[in-house]
């Protein structure tokens, strides 16, 4: 590790704290018990009660406060000197008194939860971050330590610049939650809003709805493909998760009926969650994949009704809130049957209007999947920020 400090065994800079906890006072509740320190901000978080089967020790406000068996994860926290009253840890534990007159605790903090740290442990501790961190092994580890001035000056630096990466972090959540708000306002815009037509959607298929086959025997190898109920109700687009399949046992002259058919429409007909009731997904292609009796098959007539224009219909405010009236609670399941799928009354523009919608949705989808991607990459890049100026701090280069 290159910097201009010297290097300083925590020894020197930390005093093991070596007190234990009255049993009554634990068994009370009077002195809080730390049930883990958070990897990625160090916030110390409390057991509900007091009852312990382990040796304890007790920890003071303005101690340092190591995880002995996640401490190379950052599982360091300071209990804060603004607390008025001790709490207790594990002797998996380890509690620490800085000497103030030369380290900021602070610093301390920042260090032993960076890179650099995790470097020295595998350096000087036998077996690395694997191994307990105790006080005979934490103590004699040599760390780089400027001046308290110097300390301070690149604490104040650190803690500037993690919050300029939290902030990031929530305008980017921001940005997320309304991107994916966005499909559905544009659809309640292109449909809801528009004032077309409502029709039964009896009058637009080319033939009943259909549910799916009923419960067969589940095999490893050698069936047939048969969709998942989230092949439709967790689909992350308009169309059928085909990954999301079982095999089963069944012969050809029972599965006919049910194989899947290009543009064929599936909607769920129960689950416990009523926003996924009745959701809708298009299936494109050719396949022999057969669909269960968890999902009703939908074949609009598309002289009157464009299949990729009712998955988008199934979607709109004044459908789904059909769908909320009549869905029927059995066993803790919402549904609705094939039956109610006639009955729901679904915009109906005019054809050329139902394609120039579908493409004005699809596309704004494309758009929100790109920006999604973008936002992941994002975060990854967000994440990787702190660890690389914490590298920075603690080699004198920031």
């Amino acid at each position: 590790m290159k910097h201009k400090w010297p290097n300083v065994p925590l020894g020197e800079v930390l005093r093991e704290r070596q007190e234990t906890p009255p049993a009554d006072a634990l068994a009370s509740g009077e002195i809080r018990i730390v049930s883990k320190i958070g990897f990625n901000d160090g916030v110390i978080q409390f057991r509900a009660d007091g009852e312990t089967k382990t040796g304890m020790i007790l920890i003071r406000p303005g101690d340092l406060v190591v995880s002995g068996i996640n401490a190379g994860k950052g599982a360091i926290a300071i209990y804060d000197e603004q607390n008025t009253e001790p709490v207790a840890a594990t002797i998996h534990y380890g509690a620490y008194i800085p000497n103030k007159d030369r380290v900021d605790v602070r610093f301390l903090w920042w260090l032993l939860r960076s890179g650099a740290f995790r470097e020295l442990l595998l350096e000087y501790v036998p077996g690395g971050i694997k191994t307990e961190l105790k006080a005979k092994r934490l103590l004699p580890i040599p760390v780089p330590l400027p001046d308290l001035p110097e300390q301070r000056r690149i604490v104040a630096r650190i803690e500037q610049l993690a919050a300029q990466i939290e902030e990031a972090r929530r305008l980017r959540h921001q940005a997320t939650e309304e991107a994916e708000i966005l499909p559905a306002r544009a659809t309640t815009h292109a449909l809801d809003d528009a004032g077309w037509e409502l029709k039964p959607l009896e009058e637009l298929l080319a033939e009943p709805p259909r549910n799916g086959l009923g419960p067969q025997k589940q095999v490893e190898t050698g069936g047939r493909v048969m969709l998942r109920i989230n092949a439709v109700s967790s689909a992350p687009t308009r169309f059928v998760d085909l990954s999301a399949n079982k095999m089963v046992d069944v012969p050809d002259s029972l599965a006919a009926p049910f194989v899947l058919q290009h543009d064929d429409v599936f909607i769920v007909r129960y689950n416990g969650d009523l926003n996924r009731v009745a959701k809708a997904a298009i299936f494109k292609g050719e396949t022999d994949v057969i669909y269960p009796d968890k999902l009703i098959r939908l074949r609009p007539d598309a002289n009157k009704m464009l299949p990729d224009f009712l998955v988008y219909a199934l979607g709109s405010r004044s459908v789904r809130a059909q769908i909320e009236d009549l869905g029927k609670t059995t066993a803790g399941q919402i549904g609705v049957s094939g039956a109610d799928a006639k009955s729901f009354r679904v915009p109906v523009p005019p054809p050329a209007e139902q394609r120039r919608i579908v493409g004005y949705l699809d596309g704004l989808a494309g758009q929100v999947a790109a920006l999604a991607r973008l936002q992941s990459e994002t975060a990854a890049e967000l994440d990787a920020l702190l660890p690389s100026i914490l590298d920075k701090a603690f080699k004198g280069a920031l």
